[in-house]
């Protein structure tokens, strides 16, 4: 090969590096790449909203203000989080520059949110129905309209702080299921866990303890 042809080679792969450094730095929303180790025990809102900015950060895009993508129920006298309140206005882009979402309005109608664009926070795709092993159990503990529940029925493993007790709310990010039903096709709302709230539960419907994150500034 050439002197020219190898510099020119470089000179691209710096540059394609470089726009996706640039990219992700104006990246303002991801799946996490990874859990937090115990199931839908998060830590409460504040501990998901700290692992959203870790992550964030460690790809060079913590000059934003980060919040997980759940809600919470009204318990022990202090009032229900909802999750559409959480994360601002928008617009908000994925770790390639791609609009998945222009408003609060759209993420919650016709959003731009599938596998190809629901990527974590290095930019890659998250695992979904036919990869091994399936991922695409989002954590949400949300209605369609990104409200929490109300009612008796704990949806959100004790608001993020339980991995032995309740259900958890959960979206396919890949937007697909066994059977394909409206339900199943929601990024936001498909099902509650099978089982409970720990690890093995979670994994046992296809899921990871994975969740969203959305820049809220």
């Amino acid at each position: 090969m050439s002197s020219f042809h190898f510099n020119r080679r470089v000179a691209l792969a710096v540059l394609a590096f470089s726009c996706s450094v640039a990219a992700q730095a104006e990246m303002t929303f991801f799946v996490t790449s990874t859990g937090m180790g115990k199931g839908a025990d998060l830590g409460g809102l504040a501990g998901a909203d700290a692992h959203c900015q870790q992550l964030a950060e460690a790809v060079g895009a913590g000059g934003h203000t980060w919040r997980a993508y759940l809600s919470a129920s009204a318990a022990d006298g202090q009032p229900a989080v909802h999750a559409r309140e959480r994360i601002g206005k928008g617009p908000w882009r994925n770790a390639k520059g791609v609009v998945v979402a222009s408003d609060v309005v759209q993420l919650h109608g016709d959003n731009n949110l599938n596998k190809d664009t629901a990527l974590d926070e290095h930019g890659m795709p998250v695992k979904g129905r036919g990869d091994q092993p399936n991922m695409h159990d989002i954590l949400t503990g949300s209605k369609a309209d990104g409200t929490a529940f109300v009612g008796d029925e704990d949806l959100t493993c004790a608001n993020w702080t339980s991995s032995t007790t309740g259900a958890a709310m959960v979206g396919h990010h890949d937007r697909v299921g066994l059977d394909d039903s409206a339900p199943a096709r929601s990024w936001n709302t498909s099902h509650p866990t099978r089982g409970g709230c720990s690890n093995e539960a979670l994994a046992s419907s296809g899921g990871a303890g994975l969740f969203y994150c959305f820049a809220a500034d």
